[in-house]
């Protein structure tokens, strides 16, 4: 959940535009914050109890709202060092790189790391002619920030209170896929191919919770495990 933050993928996303609108501050909150690593990450490896679950979810997203609000309150004044025309395709193709990795590990291991392509956009996007150093922080910003970050944490708490019967019901692989799509459609909303207002992203990750759900067959046991057969007419 920290790594949209510490990698640059978050900043793009500010400097491109992508919480223009509710529908951004939703899928930006969602997929960047409690996207498919984040859900992969409680259900596989956060164990204890329910308790210590949520503590847990709660100690991070502590440090997570308060720095995207601080990320976003200095975007003004690094947006009048970039252009913008030029940055935003490099958002895009972070995210892109984002999903791939979200739907392949073997993938990533030929794709460069989000921070290296964050850091070679703003190098092509630096304009110091336009560049203004006095703190102007847009509080509307700031705001829909915080927002996206607080509902990463709240769909993270959600997902950590329901862990047992989440393992039982969901498979995370299916999640991660339609999860890497849905990243791709907010690629390119990021540079115009989709309208930016358009819920595209979310009716993509609707679909895959949805396509997420495996519950257990009725011969199957709650565990995920199946049942040996071991009547001899049987087999």
């Amino acid at each position: 959940m920290c790594l949209p933050l510490v990698d640059g993928v978050f900043p793009a996303l500010v400097l491109a535009g992508a919480l223009g609108d509710p529908a951004g501050v939703v899928t930006v909150g969602l997929l960047v914050f409690g996207g498919s690593a984040t859900v992969a990450v409680i259900l596989s490896e956060l164990g204890g109890s329910r308790r210590d679950r949520v503590r847990t979810v709660l100690a991070v997203g502590a440090v997570v709202v308060p720095v995207a609000a601080l990320e976003a309150a200095a975007a003004p004044t690094i947006r009048s060092l970039l252009r913008l025309s030029v940055l935003e395709p490099f958002a895009a193709l972070v995210i892109v790189a984002v999903a791939a990795r979200t739907a392949s590990a073997s993938v990533s291991a030929w794709l460069p790391r989000p921070a290296v392509i964050v850091a070679v956009g703003l190098v092509a996007s630096l304009d110091p002619s336009g560049a203004s150093l006095s703190a102007s922080a847009d509080p509307a910003l700031v705001v829909r920030a915080t927002a996206a970050a607080a509902l990463g944490v709240l769909a993270a708490l959600a997902v950590a209170v329901a862990a047992p019967r989440l393992r039982t019901v969901v498979d995370v692989e299916r999640f991660r896929f339609g999860s890497a799509v849905a990243l791709g459609v907010l690629a390119l909303s990021t540079v115009g191919l989709v309208p930016s207002d358009s819920p595209l992203a979310l009716a993509v990750l609707g679909v895959t919770v949805l396509l997420s759900f495996d519950p257990p067959g009725e011969d199957e046991p709650s565990d995920g495990t199946h049942a040996a057969v071991t009547d001899g007419s049987a087999e």
